[in-house]
């Protein structure tokens, strides 16, 4: 193949959360593009292989509890131990959590911990860690996981959701501002409904029309259609894009 066809050849990239829909499928879509992809994986020792095994096997699995706060530096030094060199970091792990606001507050207060320490908190640490090996090694590249919903405000009962994907957004116009120069390139993608499990799952009780009522063009993105614009926004041919937010909602929120 040529430098046309796998614009990542031999990169390795971190993935969070890559056992899910979206990141199974920016998986999927990185190694296709010649990427090595750095499978990271809560739980799912076995899904993960299974991924690496399907996407080609030219990469590798590392596990970790982002929910645990050591968690994070333990990733990122699991898979500089593997990889050496790493190129890019996608954030895509993340949870959303069913909180009413009239819940005891030691339960209120138990959702917006875990959900900022997975969503955020895990994030702000492998950024650290990405934008500090990136300065000694020639610059890189991050991608962070946002959502509309950090664009527009959330459901009553979802709020700690939107409210970690905004504070996402803003991390990444920090970092991009801050270490342009050391050559560390920075992206938000905040996708709206997509078509995963997790979203099929939450408007199962509703109907897909709840979900896509508000979508001008009617339907989820799919998880694919994430995947290639994340694959683009890490080429090395990329670099002016830094600093933006990427907005995938099928037109449901335009600023």
């Amino acid at each position: 193949m040529t430098h046309f066809d796998q614009p990542l050849a031999d990169r390795a990239i971190l993935v969070t959360g890559a056992s899910g829909g979206i990141g199974a499928a920016i998986v999927k879509r990185l190694a296709r593009e010649g990427a090595r992809p750095l499978i990271h994986s809560g739980h799912d020792a076995a899904g993960a292989d299974a991924l690496l095994e399907g996407s080609g096997g030219a990469g590798w699995t590392v596990q970790a509890d982002l929910a645990d706060p050591a968690g994070p530096t333990e990733l990122w030094d699991r898979a500089t131990a593997l990889a050496g060199r790493i190129h890019g970091l996608v954030n895509n792990a993340g949870i959303r959590t069913e909180i009413a606001i009239d819940a005891d507050l030691d339960v209120w207060h138990a959702a917006w911990q875990r959900e900022f320490q997975v969503n955020f908190f895990a994030a702000v640490d492998l950024c650290r860690a990405a934008v500090l090996h990136f300065r000694q090694h020639g610059g890189g590249q991050i991608v962070n996981m946002a959502s509309r919903a950090g664009q527009r405000g959330y459901a009553a009962d979802f709020m700690p959701y939107g409210v970690t994907k905004a504070a996402l957004v803003n991390l990444t116009k920090s970092i991009t501002r801050s270490f342009g120069g050391d050559g560390v390139t920075a992206v938000a993608i905040a996708p709206g409904w997509v078509r995963t499990a997790m979203a099929e799952n939450c408007v199962a009780p509703f109907g897909t029309q709840a979900a896509t009522g508000d979508i001008p063009i009617g339907a989820m993105a799919e998880p694919k259609e994430i995947a290639e614009l994340v694959a683009f926004v890490l080429r090395p041919s990329q670099r002016s894009l830094t600093g933006a937010t990427l907005d995938v909602n099928g037109g449901s929120y335009i600023r």
